[in-house]
């Protein structure tokens, strides 16, 4: 999983509450496991009408906004459905930190899981900063995990809250196989002194 350490560049707005992972990848594109290739797929019914043309109205299609690699958005962001394909399109589209008054709790799971930082502020905080993310590209923020700040285009600075575990996983780049891998001493160890005992769990292992 790809490091979170810092992150500027251009956020977009989407002032829009209970945004759930259905909206954020439609449910007709979880047919594939792979994590790429989902990223053109990120609001595909807010993105595009029925004939595939782009909505010119929708932020993610307006320039300025096309390379954003910060959303902000409203309260309860990722609820619904637990598919984990909805930070897959996010990152896959370019999106690494999306800031909300709150997120769903499994979403919120997911995104760490993925390489993506949820920024949980203030519902008046998130309001400022959507006013000042609508001015487009100029309007550059920053976010610094490492010092846990937000800082805006205005050059006012935000301080945020993570947990320490999830905010390790982020600055180091761990997933769930790597946190586990961290312990493959410890795991061998224990499956040499397990095997004389219980030789029959180790079989197919050696096969």
């Amino acid at each position: 999983m790809e490091k979170f350490t810092r992150l500027s560049g251009t956020a977009a707005p989407l002032d829009m509450i209970n945004v759930d992972t259905d909206m954020i990848i439609p449910k007709q594109f979880l047919k594939t496991i792979a994590r790429t290739g989902l990223g053109r797929h990120l609001f595909d019914e807010l993105r595009y009408d029925e004939n595939g043309a782009e909505k010119p109205d929708f932020i993610l299609n307006r320039p300025g906004f096309r390379e954003a690699v910060i959303l902000i958005a409203g309260d309860n962001f990722g609820c619904g459905s637990s598919r984990e394909h909805a930070p897959w399109a996010l990152a896959d589209f370019g999106i690494r930190c999306v800031i909300a008054p709150g997120f769903a709790d499994i979403f919120h799971g997911n995104c760490l899981k993925n390489g993506i930082l949820p920024v949980t502020l203030p519902r008046p905080l998130v309001d400022a900063l959507l006013q000042k993310a609508a001015r487009g590209a100029n309007a550059r923020f920053t976010v610094d995990l490492e010092e846990s700040i937000i800082t805006d285009p205005d050059g006012e600075v935000h301080a945020f809250t993570l947990d320490a575990g999830q905010r390790t996983r982020l600055l180091e780049g761990l997933d769930d196989i790597a946190l586990t891998l961290r312990n493959a001493d410890a795991i061998t160890a224990y499956e040499d002194r397990r095997r004389p005992a219980a030789p029959w769990v180790f079989r197919d292992a050696a096969a």
